[in-house]
């Protein structure tokens, strides 16, 4: 009989005196499982000596570098998750652990964590929000000798403060530019809360597209909300009922598009045959809508990457770095012209 020469994990099994079970959360780097440091390191070194060429990178738990990533809030469903997947996965090719730390938005509570961090062996501090915006960061200044970078927001009072974002501007001109390419001649767009930054970036990336178009931005194309469904809905409501309604709407995220697409459907149009619609943010919703909805995949997961990188390079440089995403058009905003 020919020998076989891959070795399977029953292998390593076998002679290392452990199942097969063990030997999987050894090599797949699982630690939702306790094992002694020194079962995985006897699985670990039976592996290297069968010539297993699958073997995880060897991280001592003794004094473990990391990088710790402070959250304001985070919601599961949120495209910001790929941030931290990335980060995490980028601190791990880098040999550093990425912690990450849900603060609420308690201030006294990240002061209090960075404080803690202070005392083991912390590379550095990503401060980040699921929601782009602007931040003021008195209270963090001079709060650490740890580097610090901003991920999905940036403090203008704080310019040698490193920050990684979402080009909000270029993503709603390249939506804009997007409907004005199928034809769409009165764009209409819903957007979130005035407040926020991102919702600033977005309007202003809709109307310098529509002006560069040679399209007037109109007063009455432009409904604001609070993010909800409903208030979605009666945005949508309110575009339908104008004199000249809109042939497109771009809506400031996939949520608000779930309202918009309701209140179409319930007047009798059809999408996109009688409007076009857009929405931001590419969540998993959208691939699910009826038609399947064109939106910005932000870029997150190079973001969360790109924060990992300079703190493990030590960098010292003032960067300012913002990426646009990638429009991912699908059938609500394709028009047979």
């Amino acid at each position: 009989m020919k020998r076989k020469n891959k070795v399977t994990m029953n292998d390593i099994a076998r002679a290392a005196g452990v199942s097969q079970a063990t030997v999987s959360l050894v090599l797949n780097q699982s630690r939702n499982i306790k094992l002694s440091d020194e079962t995985r390191q006897r699985v670990i070194n039976v592996a290297g000596e069968l010539g297993y060429d699958r073997l995880p990178a060897i991280h001592s738990p003794r004094n473990q570098e990391e990088i710790a990533l402070l959250v304001s809030s985070l919601q599961s469903y949120d495209p910001f998750i790929d941030a931290i997947s990335q980060a995490r996965d980028a601190a791990w090719r880098s040999e550093v652990l990425l912690t990450v730390y849900d603060y609420g938005d308690d201030t006294e509570l990240a002061l209090n964590i960075i404080r803690q961090l202070e005392k083991r062996n912390c590379v550095g501090i990503i401060l980040a929000s699921p929601v782009t915006t602007v931040v003021e960061l008195s209270a963090f200044q001079d709060c650490t000798t740890l580097p610090l970078v901003l991920l999905n927001q940036r403090d203008p009072d704080s310019p040698l403060l490193p920050s990684f974002e979402p080009d909000d501007y270029a993503n709603a001109f390249q939506v804009t530019r997007h409907l004005v390419n199928q034809g769409a001649k009165r764009i209409a767009h819903i957007t979130g809360e005035s407040w926020m930054e991102a919702t600033r970036q977005r309007l202003a990336g809709y109307q310098a597209a529509l002006t560069q178009s040679g399209i007037t931005p109109q007063d009455e194309w432009v409904q604001q909300t609070n993010w909800q469904f409903n208030e979605s809905y009666q945005a949508t409501v309110a575009l339908l009922a104008q004199a000249e309604r809109p042939d497109a709407i771009f809506c400031a995220s996939d949520w608000l598009a779930i309202g918009c697409y309701q209140a179409i459907s319930d007047h009798g149009l059809r999408i996109p045959d009688d409007m076009l619609v857009v929405g931001y943010d590419d969540q998993k919703i959208s691939e699910q809508l009826t038609p399947p909805l064109t939106s910005i995949q932000l870029p997150y997961g190079e973001l969360g990457r790109l924060a990992v990188e300079y703190l493990c390079n030590a960098e010292d440089a003032a960067t300012h770095l913002t990426l646009a995403g990638r429009l991912k058009i699908r059938r609500s905003s394709q028009r047979s012209l």
